[in-house]
């Protein structure tokens, strides 16, 4: 069994966090840091549950949980500067990044992510892949994040195909649900991605 290209496919479009960037230990070392800021110890299956969604989500749930006297988007503030800085630690996934250049030129290729503009770029470039995508929708781009299709529907009609002819490559249950929603071909990349024993620690 190997990833591939679906035979019908006239465009592609891949997840961010976890797909082409093996961002989340970069992700989890960065709310660790604000853990120790604020006293409490991160859980790491919040990141299993809420990958895909925006930033600010997953600070509401931080304040929530840990019941904290801050708010979500200062939170949210420190995280993103944190993780830009950390920009360099950044690994890509080799198994899509593969698939995406041995597509360039061929089939339009776009990035659909729950990630803010500016991450998603701050990440494109710290992996040098940015200049293989045709387009990029990111969290601030849709007002109906995944699991609801409306990122990926987007990017289907930037590159102007029609989504039952997008294959998106996934690797959280939030985006699958999307790009299924969206009637589009989907890829579920865990079972092929050695990402580290981070996951299992």
């Amino acid at each position: 069994m190997e990833l591939r290209v679906h035979p019908d496919a006239r465009a592609l479009i891949f997840d961010l966090d976890g797909t082409l960037s093996n961002s989340l230990p970069v992700h989890i070392a960065t709310w660790n840091k604000i853990g120790d800021l604020y006293g409490f110890k991160f859980d790491p299956q919040i990141l299993m549950e809420l990958t895909g969604r925006p930033t600010l989500e997953f600070a509401e749930r931080i304040v929530e949980q840990y019941q904290l006297k801050v708010t979500p988007e200062e939170i949210v503030k420190l995280k993103q500067q944190s993780f830009w800085d950390s920009s360099q630690l950044l690994k890509p996934v080799e198994e899509i990044i593969a698939i995406v250049k041995a597509y360039h030129n061929k089939l339009p290729m776009s990035v659909g992510t729950g990630a803010s503009r500016r991450s998603a770029e701050v990440q494109l470039k710290a992996l040098d892949i940015a200049r293989y995508f045709d387009f990029i929708v990111s969290a601030e781009d849709v007002t109906k994040h995944k699991p609801e299709p409306e990122t990926f529907l987007e990017c289907a009609r930037l590159m102007q195909v029609e989504p039952a002819l997008c294959q998106v490559y996934e690797d959280g249950d939030l985006g699958i649900s999307a790009a299924k929603k969206a009637g589009m071909m989907v890829t579920d990349v865990r079972p092929f991605i050695k990402y580290g024993e981070w996951m299992h620690s």
